[in-house]
């Protein structure tokens, strides 16, 4: 996969971790109590393959658990947080994902994500923190998204996407039900994460990958993929390297998006320079493509399109569409489960 991402403009197009999940490691620790990769599957051990990455100018991410074992049953890092922090900075890791299964009570679960979060600092490498934290409070507790955003860079709130549309829909019908408790904290340095990007599988069909493209970007969501690089058409490959979605997506304002109407679904993300990023998401599974109609003064709180605009369609194909005035309405047509994204920017 790393010799695929640095070969075929994945690193070039900003996609730079490659990432291991759960089950690297052999089933026990070492006699210094240290977690050890499985011997079958890593013979040279993780520092190894780090610097391998690092050859390619990517970046290495591992994964780990909060509690006594990881979700698969693996040695976790409860009382092991520091050594397995040092641990993976000897290697050379650049991101930890950090789960959140079989921790005994929230308050271990809480104080292990905050005690890892100190001790990745501690080893003085710079290594992002990928957390599970609010998905394992919210069953019991709201999550205090202002803490979690002092300790982790990046947090999922929802269960795990599956190669289908159900998931997508689902993941996106509940970040648009908690969009006032979720949209306000993310910004630079910590994100909303609504899971990976299932493009280039065997789940979606073409408008439901423009979709997650187009919804992640507006999410302003981590983009991660869940794909076999070595397997995967021309038309995602050219869908995941997008330069203008990920534009948006990776904005420097760093303001998540939102949903504006929830009959149609359009949704609206504010960008640098007074611009706005635009979703226009036809939730119907059933029939043709539809026109949805809506005035431009909905946009932007009456201010994106004020006096005029100019706008442009980014997905599903790139296009002028020209300029409009502030009192103009804008009829798009959208496709079952499809997503027209547009780039609005002021005149």
């Amino acid at each position: 996969m790393a010799d695929r991402m640095a070969a075929e403009g994945w690193r070039d197009a900003g996609y730079e971790f490659i990432c291991i999940d759960d089950c690297w490691m052999a089933p026990t620790r070492d006699k210094q109590g240290r977690l050890q990769a499985d011997p079958q599957r890593f013979p040279g051990g993780i520092r190894k393959l780090a610097d391998y990455v690092h050859s390619k100018g990517l970046k290495l991410g591992i994964y780990s658990d909060v509690g006594n074992k990881t979700c698969a049953g693996f040695p976790g890092s409860y009382n092991y947080y520091e050594l397995d922090a040092q641990t993976f900075a000897s290697w050379g890791v650049d991101l930890l994902k950090f789960d959140g299964c079989n921790s005994d009570s929230l308050e271990l679960l809480a104080e292990g994500y905050r005690r890892m979060s100190l001790a990745l600092n501690k080893t003085g490498r710079s290594i992002v923190y990928s957390c599970e934290w609010p998905f394992y409070l919210r069953p019991v507790q709201q999550p205090n998204y202002t803490e979690i955003k002092q300790y982790c860079n990046h947090w999922r709130n929802f269960y795990d996407v599956y190669d289908s549309w159900s998931s997508i829909k689902s993941i996106l019908d509940w970040t648009a039900l908690h969009q006032d408790t979720i949209v306000k904290i993310a910004g630079p340095g910590g994100w909303n994460d609504p899971d990976m990007l299932v493009i280039g599988n065997f789940g979606l069909s073409w408008d439901q990958s423009v979709t997650q493209m187009a919804m992640w970007a507006i999410m302003a969501a981590p983009l991660f993929m869940s794909n076999d690089l070595r397997h995967i058409s021309p038309e995602a490959k050219c869908l995941l390297q997008n330069k203008d979605v990920i534009a948006i997506n990776q904005d420097p304002l760093g303001k998540q998006g939102y949903q504006l109407d929830k009959n149609f679904q359009l949704w609206e993300r504010p960008l640098s320079g007074r611009a706005y990023a635009v979703a226009v998401l036809n939730h119907q599974e059933i029939g043709g493509p539809q026109n949805f109609t809506f005035s431009l003064t909905l946009l932007g709180n009456g201010l994106a399109c004020n006096p005029a605009c100019s706008i442009l369609q980014v997905l599903p194909a790139s296009r002028d569409w020209g300029v409009y005035s502030w009192i103009s309405s804008l009829s798009v047509e959208v496709n079952p489960t499809g997503t027209v994204l547009l780039k609005v920017l002021p005149l």
